[in-house]
């Protein structure tokens, strides 16, 4: 792991719908005593609707270029936990904003993603083939994320404090290396 290059958020995490961004976030944040932010939550509080209106009544495109300036703005700004929403990385501008910080991804596995979405029932809530959709959605996007990564945690049947100890010794861990000893 890279020591931090440049100045940002004490760690940003990415990784899909249900990897546990917004409930390891503020876990992290007060072990670490930052505030945590959610770049989704900063979007609906900005379009003052919900994300999933957002997409429905504006349509992805229109979500994206928020998305993008939220990113850009927390990136910048934000000095605490930072949660990106799972589309974040697709942006060429957010992955560059990326480099050179503690971006962690919560790596989560298919079944746990379907579960945590409730997408392994056998009344999917939407039409057509979500589950298929889901799949092909985290085997596009898992490389952008691990290609992110500072540090991978894998998320799946692990309780959040769990994950959220694994993430705080690695920057513990990172903090204390001297120059030229290995990190984690």
């Amino acid at each position: 792991m890279p020591e931090r290059a440049a100045p940002g958020p004490a760690v940003i995490l990415i990784g899909p719908p249900g990897s546990g961004k917004s409930t390891v976030g503020p876990l992290l944040a007060s072990r670490l005593g930052v505030e945590f932010a959610d770049t989704d939550g900063l979007i609906a509080r900005r379009a003052g609707k919900p994300v999933s209106d957002i997409f429905i009544d504006d349509g992805e495109d229109a979500f994206r270029e928020l998305e993008r300036s939220a990113a850009g703005e927390a990136i910048s700004g934000h000095r605490g936990v930072l949660a990106l929403g799972s589309g974040s990385v697709l942006s060429q501008a957010t992955a560059g904003l990326l480099a050179g910080q503690r971006v962690v991804y919560l790596e989560t596995g298919f079944r746990a993603v379907a579960k945590r979405t409730g997408l392994d029932g056998p009344h999917p809530p939407i039409p057509g083939n979500p589950r298929g959709r889901l799949r092909q959605f985290l085997e596009e996007r898992r490389p952008l994320y691990e290609g992110l990564a500072w540090l991978t945690v894998t998320t799946d049947d692990r309780d959040p404090e769990q994950v959220t100890g694994e993430i705080a010794a690695a920057i513990a861990a990172s903090r204390g290396a001297r120059a030229g000893e290995p990190r984690p």
